[in-house]
């Protein structure tokens, strides 16, 4: 009986660490390598196109320019403006939690002139005219910008619009 209840007890263990704790890991290292050890906090950073040897983002496709801003609500909220790429194409907003939950997903079908919305903390006292407010479930996460982008000459084309994202204090 005793054995039973220590390997009951090691499984349980092994499951809260699994489901609780990897996340966080796993979204602290993507947090720190996504924004140069910290230096790069409510800003977007711009990947190069996608090659078989890119692994800053977790199976990147190569048919996708990618944008990423770790973002910290500690001071307030933040507002995130994505413009459309010239000429079109596809655009898909992702915004994830500090345990890698995926809360928020904002594109361009819906929104084709551009994505713009306002990320806060519940609770938080900011009423912004006329931009979406999208409540963050943890202060810190990441937001990915992807854009269509399959050939050089698109990849361009997204290239110039997303020097144009903007995750910053309102």
């Amino acid at each position: 009986m005793r054995n039973l209840l220590v390997v009951a007890a090691t499984a349980g263990i092994g499951y809260v660490t699994t489901v609780v704790a990897v996340p966080h890991v796993i979204m602290h290292v993507a947090m720190k390598r996504l924004s140069d050890d910290g230096r790069r906090i409510n800003t977007f950073q711009f990947a190069d196109r996608t090659t078989s040897a890119s692994r800053a983002i977790v199976r990147p496709s190569p048919d996708l320019a990618y944008a990423s801003c770790v973002y910290d609500l500690s001071d307030g909220p933040i507002v995130v403006e994505v413009p459309p790429t010239e000429g079109g194409g596809y655009v898909s907003v992702s915004v994830f939690a500090a345990n890698t939950d995926n809360f928020a997903v904002v594109d361009s079908l819906t929104n084709p002139r551009g994505i713009r919305f306002v990320l806060q903390e519940p609770g938080k006292r900011f009423h912004p005219r006329n931009i979406p407010v999208i409540y963050s479930p943890t202060r810190r996460g990441i937001i990915l910008d992807r854009r269509l982008a399959p050939t050089l000459a698109q990849f361009a084309r997204a290239d110039k619009a997303r020097r144009g994202d903007r995750c910053a204090p309102g």
